[in-house]
C-alpha cells in the first residue's frame, strides 16, 4: 500500500511542478519584501560583489560587506550610501582564514545582528595548468572558493534555522557544472562549492526548515577582470557576460527564490548534452565550443579576489 500511495503521490507531484514550472516562463514570480533584511555579500570590494551591494543599497535592508581589501569595501560602503543605503556596516576579513571568518562573524552578530540573507561571493582564480599551479595557490583556491562557503553558513545558518527564515546564495560558475581544460583547480573548487550549497539546501528540507530559502549562481565569464585575456569562440551562443546584467540577474533570482541561475541559458542545453552524449562526444563538443582553448590568453588581473 505504501508503494502504491508513494507511487501516486510522486506521480501527482510530478505533474504539479512540472505545470507549475512551465506557469513559471509566462508569469513572473512575485518578488519577497527583503525590508529590514541583513544582507552580508562576500568579496565586496569589487567586481560583482560591489554590483549587487550596490542593487541592494536600493532597497530598505542593512548591508554588511566583507571583503580582504580594505579600501576596495570602504569604497563599496562610500558608493552603497550615495546610492541611498542607510545602514551601511564593512569589514575586512580574510574568507580562506576559518579562525578570521568565525571571528569577524561573531563582531558581525554584536554590531548589527543575525544576517538573514548570506551571499558567498568571494572567490579567486590562479589561471594556471594543474601541474604548473603551486602547491599555496591551489590550497588558497580551495580555501576560499570553496572551505570560506562551511565556515559563513556555520557562523550565520544556526539563527536561520532557529528563525526558519533566512536565504543563502552560492555564487559559483559554470566552471562548477563542466570541467574546462586549464582550470583544474578551479573547477575542483566550484564544483564543491555546487555540491556544498545543493547538499545543504537537501539538509534543509528534509528538517522541515523551508523558510530557509537558497540560490546556486554559476554564470559563464564575466567582464569584471578576473578573466581577462580570456575570450569565446561562439560569442552569440557562449557571451562574456556584463558585470551589471550578471549582478541583477543574481538579486532577482534572490528576490523570488529562484533555486538555480545558470547564466547564460544555454548553459541548461550544455548540461543536458553532457549527461545525454557518450564522453568522447562531449569532448569533441567541448572541444567545438572552445573549451581547450579559451584559457590559453589569459591574463587575469594583478588582484583576482572578487
Amino acid at each position: 500500500m505504501n508503494f502504491l500511495l508513494e507511487t501516486l503521490q510522486l506521480i501527482v507531484l510530478t505533474v504539479y511542478y512540472s505545470l507549475e514550472a512551465i506557469a513559471s516562463f509566462f508569469i513572473p514570480a512575485k518578488k519577497k519584501d527583503v525590508t529590514g533584511e541583513i544582507v552580508l555579500i562576500t568579496g565586496a570590494g569589487s567586481g560583482i560583489g560591489r554590483l549587487m551591494a550596490l542593487e541592494f543599497a536600493r532597497m530598505d535592508v542593512v548591508l554588511v560587506l566583507w571583503d580582504i581589501n580594505q579600501e576596495g569595501v570602504k569604497e563599496t560602503a562610500r558608493v552603497c550610501k550615495e546610492e541611498g543605503a542607510k545602514r551601511v556596516h564593512y569589514y575586512l576579513c580574510d574568507c580562506s582564514d576559518k579562525s578570521e571568518v568565525y571571528t569577524v562573524a561573531n563582531q558581525v552578530k554584536r554590531e548589527v545582528g543575525d544576517v538573514s540573507i548570506l551571499i558567498n561571493n568571494a572567490g579567486i582564480v590562479i589561471g594556471k595548468k594543474f601541474m604548473d599551479a603551486p602547491d599555496d595557490l591551489i590550497e588558497k583556491t580551495i580555501e576560499i572558493n570553496t572551505m570560506a562557503h562551511f565556515w559563513t553558513y556555520k557562523a550565520f545558518l544556526p539563527a536561520m534555522v532557529d528563525n526558519n527564515h533566512g536565504h543563502l546564495i552560492s555564487v559559483s560558475s559554470s566552471a562548477g557544472l563542466i570541467g574546462v581544460n586549464g582550470l583544474a583547480d578551479y573547477c575542483a573548487s566550484k564544483f564543491a562549492a555546487v555540491g556544498f550549497a545543493e547538499s545543504v539546501a537537501l539538509e534543509l528540507f528534509a528538517t522541515g526548515k523551508e523558510g530557509v530559502k537558497t540560490t546556486i549562481v554559476c554564470p559563464y565569464l564575466i567582464k569584471t577582470g578576473m578573466f581577462d585575456g580570456c575570450g569565446t569562440k561562439w560569442p552569440t551562443f557562449l557571451p562574456i557576460l556584463d558585470p551589471e546584467y550578471v549582478a541583477k540577474k543574481v538579486v532577482d533570482a534572490i528576490l523570488t527564490n529562484q533555486t538555480w541561475l545558470l547564466m547564460p541559458k544555454t548553459m541548461f542545453l550544455m548540461m543536458a548534452l553532457k549527461s545525454l552524449l557518450p564522453p568522447k562526444q562531449s569532448v569533441i563538443l567541448g572541444k567545438y565550443f572552445g573549451a581547450f582553448n579559451f584559457m590559453d590568453t589569459f591574463q587575469g588581473r594583478q588582484k583576482k579576489q572578487e
